[in-house]
């Protein structure tokens, strides 16, 4: 009888041991649930918060995502008051970048989102895991981390983190320079699979429209009052302010910021004017998501508009992110 209860007690805990064997998924085997699970997906909904991180200093702007397969995108950015909405579109016509309180569209030739790693859309990381040779993989009690190389144009924003849930959907993101210090982090809210998406949500005129509808009158004397000059707060090594001159034009007045040193540029602000027509005008160059703004990198430029200011920063000595970086903080507080 004693036998037999031992049989039986060890044949218990045989069980209990291979169960919990197979619940534990291997990196391989996550990652081929990851390539089913992204490839499969017809439509996602979420919203997210963006938060660039820079000397200490945090500023967080609200993104709403909507995919529809097979390349149907719309990403709605706003700050923290969900004030000074921009969307980026692409729909079968191209990609837009839409600025309603101005009432302003531009396309861009451009292959967005693919030219780059983009922290903020499911198809996008997934590739990243997926085409990264030798990511790093932990796997925690309700989420799996992967961190993997980025594909981005600069060589500061060469890592991130990526945590999934356990049904692969995305978490957060974190992106990180080559000291491994965050510099971006994206939180994920209510990401929604195979939702109903209807086609008119990306298309131009639509969305233009709707946001037109939905403007306040604040905005509306905000983009009235005078032009104010904002001055960069990031530093950027052995680089100074050197000369401002103002200056004025048929579009009213602006500055021109000259930076002299050893990374020179030039910023220039001019009072944002409302186009009289909302139809869309060919842009040169590739969209910039400056969570705050969408904004356009050209040859050795970056321009963007921001509560009702155009600005314009040029150099051939900064890169990429550095250009982003400076726009992120000309957005700020307003010092010398």
């Amino acid at each position: 009888m004693k036998k037999w209860s031992v049989l039986w007690l060890s044949a218990i805990l045989m069980t209990a041991l291979l169960l919990s064997g197979c619940g534990a998924k291997s990196e391989k085997d996550v990652i081929n649930d990851l390539n089913k699970r992204y490839e499969k997906i017809n439509s996602y909904s979420t919203n997210a918060v963006m938060t660039f991180h820079n000397h200490g200093k945090a500023q967080a702007y609200q993104v709403n995502i909507m995919y529809k397969r097979p390349n149907l995108y719309r990403v709605s950015l706003s700050d923290a008051n969900k004030a000074n909405k921009q969307m980026i579109l692409k729909n079968k016509e191209g990609v837009y970048v839409l600025t309603p309180e101005l009432n302003k569209s531009y396309r861009f030739d451009s292959d967005w989102p693919n030219n780059r790693s983009q922290a903020y859309l499911y198809h996008s990381l997934a590739k990243d895991i997926l085409n990264d040779p030798n990511p790093s993989f932990t796997a925690k009690e309700n989420h799996y981390i992967f961190n993997t190389k980025t594909n981005y144009n600069t060589a500061q924003l060469a890592n991130q983190e990526i945590s999934l849930k356990k049904d692969l959907t995305p978490e957060t993101v974190k992106i990180k320079d080559k000291d491994q210090k965050v510099v971006v982090t994206v939180t994920f809210k209510n990401f929604k699979v195979n939702p109903s998406i209807p086609n008119k949500t990306f298309d131009v005129k639509q969305n233009m429209t709707a946001a037109n509808l939905s403007k306040t009158q604040s905005t509306s004397a905000e983009n009235k009052s005078s032009l104010k000059l904002l001055y960069p707060t990031a530093v950027i090594s052995g680089t100074k302010l050197e000369t401002l001159n103002p200056a004025s034009s048929k579009f009213g007045d602006r500055y021109v910021l000259k930076y002299a040193g050893k990374k020179p540029f030039t910023l220039i602000e001019t009072k944002s004017q409302t186009a009289a027509s909302s139809a869309a005008t060919l842009a040169t160059g590739t969209p910039a998501n400056l969570g705050f703004a969408v904004g356009s990198f050209g040859d050795h430029s970056l321009s963007w508009s921001s509560n009702g200011t155009d600005f314009y920063l040029a150099s051939e000595k900064l890169t990429q992110d550095e250009m982003i970086t400076i726009a992120q903080s000309v957005n700020g507080t307003v010092t010398k």
